[in-house]
């Protein structure tokens, strides 16, 4: 008996395009640290690389000072107007001098807790990545305080990109 001959057909090679990550909006918290503004290097070339839009989010704090007479913690609304204005004013510099026309670029301050805030805007602004920088806290002020960037790691519904102090300098 004669063997039969089975040909195997080739498949085309599939599509580098089409397993590719697709990222369109990046998001960068800065806190206009020297960790922030070295994470502004990566976030750039990242954006480039996938051709997406870059947005920088600055969150500023609830200011509370201690009251005298026993009334507890005061917050002074004009402090934190100031902050908002001063980051906005920032944000807006760093854009022109650093990111400049290559990126589509914009920015935000907002007021509350840092990862709060944080995941609320790549919420509404439906972030694909977020680069966040760690500013490499440990012992007893990590214990007391935590850590943004490990906050924004366990619940970001996006992937997140840490950079460590080491990897940017």
């Amino acid at each position: 008996m004669a063997k039969k001959q089975t040909r195997k057909i080739r498949q085309p090679a599939p599509s580098r395009r089409r397993n590719r990550v697709s990222v369109n909006h990046i998001l960068l918290p800065f806190d206009f640290s020297i960790h922030s503004k070295n994470a502004l290097r990566y976030a750039v070339l990242m954006a480039k690389e996938f051709d997406a839009s870059l947005h920088l989010v600055y969150v500023v704090e609830p200011t509370l000072y201690p009251a005298d007479l026993g009334f507890g913690q005061v917050v002074l609304p004009e402090v934190e107007d100031d902050l908002v204005e001063e980051g906005e004013k920032q944000l807006l510099s760093i854009i022109k001098d650093h990111i400049g026309k290559d990126v589509q670029a914009t920015s935000v301050v907002r007021r509350g807790k840092p990862h709060q805030e944080i995941l609320q805007e790549a919420e509404e602004r439906k972030i694909d990545l977020i680069i966040v920088p760690t500013h490499g806290h440990t012992g007893v002020e990590h214990i007391l305080f935590g850590s943004t960037a490990e906050r924004i790691v366990r619940n970001a519904r996006c992937p997140v990109m840490t950079l460590r102090p080491e990897v940017l300098g």
